[in-house]
């Protein structure tokens, strides 16, 4: 029961932590961070245009007094701030602004200026090019004018001396009122239009058509200087500036809200990132807790393990002694290899028990308890600011996760630990079958004896039965009906013993279908004994089947190479041999043993 409630109180405050991060993430995600961002991008572009607003204006007036003749600076502040706005439109657009009632009137309001002031300046433009052009033309007539007085006429006389004193007033007349435009200088102009007409009366037809020309740039510029002022007076009163300030302050209300969104944000942070601290102090120590317990299971189940360690010792040098009685009656027969074929299939046998050792030692070594030591350095280094190292660091923000995860890998090691311990248990009951079988043997020579081949079989069956069982392997037996045999015993009880052994060791790879192996005895022609064994294990390559009986060569990780290597051996001493076949990956293989049927002959 308490492991259960450590286990639940483990599992609410993960859940907890993960809340409060979860809901720290939220509040960072909304943080006015990039709103903030997006609103000084958008202070500047109204701040640029502006600028141009005022570049705009500042062009017109020197088109006005006749500093630049070249209208092309008219355009390019108008092409910038057009460029200006599409990009502050389409942000604004993104923010969702537009919708708003105050945006879209401040937006309606900044473009009909803008598009009226446009409007007044292509006016501008027109007008003030013809003016322009006139003003230009006056210095140039006066003086065609005044060349053909000194070329037909006597300058001396007093009527020239009047005409030109007249035109020479109307020409400075019309240049004061483009500077100075009023009804005064209006009126003077239109004297001196009317003299120059009588003066003409008195002229020579030549002058007629240089004087209607310069009439003609007179009256132009009374007419057009009027229109471009009132054209410059409408462009200074177009309120594109107090628009766009509109448009400001508008910006500077909405991020004033979102910093007071923000203030509101970073309050809950701060309260939540104290409820997150909180709750991860109670979880590390309740893993502390947790810790402990496991390191007492891991204590207890070392200690288990010694105790098996010398069980296993034990047995061991029950099964050396085995080993050295059956290497006195190998001497004893000149056979010194059979002890270490007999060792082999005993080894064949704890195979089981190893593998089960190995499981838990390798668990013990890797256990997932090391990563809640390297959890609780992080908490340690990062006492000071731990809400800080939570919320912003990389690690912080996946160390509550961590922690949940590693709770659930320690229960699952502790369950997997209890499982294989009660494997070891009975594969350890079962040693005892297999050293018992062996040790009926132990007595035997190594010489030809009356023996029947189908009861070998069964007795190598039986010192497989457990593996065979655990690995859920179906034998099938295909026995032909055989006479007695003269043959030796151990020999071919370590043959069939291996072929066994490795066929079950075939078949045990991924997959829950029981596996099927079929064991054959028969006599075939030429007077051999065949005894085979099929299994519908991995198979073997075909670069392997050349050097599957050498020695040294296995396919096992944990292989020796030395089983099939001596079984090769044994066939031969018995006038023998022993090949393998199989059609390749995944297709199974078969071991056939084919040695010399010397059939026990009955007494006359």
């Amino acid at each position: 029961m308490r492991v259960i409630s450590r286990r639940t109180s483990l599992i609410l405050f993960s859940g907890l932590v993960l809340v409060l991060a979860s809901m720290l993430l939220y509040l960072y995600l909304n943080s006015g961070s990039e709103q903030t961002q997006t609103y000084n991008e958008s202070r500047d572009l109204i701040r640029q245009l502006k600028q141009q607003d005022a570049v705009w204006e500042n062009e017109v007036l020197k088109a006005r007094v006749a500093v630049s003749h070249n209208y092309d600076p008219l355009v390019t502040p108008l092409k910038e701030m057009k460029r200006l706005w599409a990009r502050f439109d389409s942000r604004e657009a993104e923010q969702g602004r537009v919708d708003s009632d105050q945006w879209r009137d401040a937006y309606d309001g900044f473009l009909s200026a803008f598009g009226e002031k446009a409007r007044l300046v292509e006016q501008f433009k027109s007008h003030n090019a013809l003016l322009r052009n006139s003003l230009a033309f006056l210095p140039t007539a006066e003086d065609g004018i005044q060349a053909q007085i000194n070329t037909m006429l006597a300058p001396n006389q007093p009527e020239v001396h009047v005409f030109v004193t007249d035109t020479y007033d109307l020409l400075l007349s019309a240049l004061e009122f483009a500077q100075v435009t009023s009804v005064e200088r209006a009126a003077e102009i239109e004297v001196g239009l009317g003299n120059l007409a009588v003066n003409a009366e008195n002229l020579p037809k030549e002058f007629h058509t240089s004087l209607n020309l310069l009439s003609n740039h007179v009256a132009l510029i009374l007419r057009e200087q009027p229109v471009v002022n009132r054209l410059l007076e409408q462009i200074e009163a177009i309120p594109v500036a107090e628009r766009l300030d509109t448009i400001t302050s508008l910006l500077d209300r909405d991020q004033q809200q979102v910093e007071r969104i923000n203030r509101k944000n970073h309050l809950y942070t701060l309260w939540l990132s104290g409820l997150l601290m909180f709750s991860v102090i109670c979880l590390a120590a309740l893993l502390v807790r947790s810790f402990a317990e496991v390191r007492r299971v891991n204590n207890a189940l070392q200690s288990a393990n010694d105790v098996l360690e010398q069980r296993v010792e034990d047995r061991t040098l029950e099964l050396r002694n085995a080993q050295s009685e059956l290497l006195n009656a190998a001497r004893q027969a000149g056979m010194a290899e059979i002890a270490t074929n007999v060792l082999h299939n005993v080894g064949n046998v704890l195979n089981s028990v190893n593998t089960s050792s190995d499981l838990i030692a390798r668990t013990l070594r890797s256990s997932k308890t090391q990563g809640l030591g390297k959890a609780m350095q992080l908490f340690r280094e990062h006492a000071t600011d731990i809400g800080r190292f939570l919320d912003e660091d990389p690690r912080g923000r996946l160390l509550p996760g961590y922690l949940h995860q590693l709770t659930e890998a320690i229960a699952e090691e502790q369950k997997e630990m209890v499982i294989e311990l009660e494997r070891m248990n009975k594969s350890i009951d079962h040693i005892k079958e297999v050293v018992a079988t062996q040790q009926s043997y132990a007595g035997a020579k190594n010489v030809p004896v009356p023996l029947s081949v189908n009861d070998l079989v069964e007795d190598a069956l039986r010192m497989n039965a457990g593996a065979l069982i655990r690995h859920q392997v179906r034998v099938v037996r295909d026995f032909a009906d055989l006479p007695l045999v003269m043959g030796d015993r151990h020999r071919l009880l370590l043959i069939l013993i291996n072929l066994i052994s490795n066929a079950k060791y075939a078949m045990s790879g991924p997959g829950s279908d029981p596996r099927t192996m079929i064991l054959r005895t028969r006599i075939i022609e030429g007077g051999l004994l065949e005894m085979s064994v099929l299994d519908e294990g991995e198979g073997i390559a075909p670069e392997n089947l050349q050097k599957i009986f050498a020695h040294g060569f296995t396919t096992r990780k944990d292989g020796h190479g030395f089983g099939l290597h001596s079984c090769a051996l044994a066939a031969i001493e018995m006038n023998g041999h022993l090949t393998a076949h199989s059609d390749g990956p995944g297709l199974g293989a078969v071991f056939t043993l084919r040695i010399p049927l010397i059939a026990v002959t009955e007494p006359a």
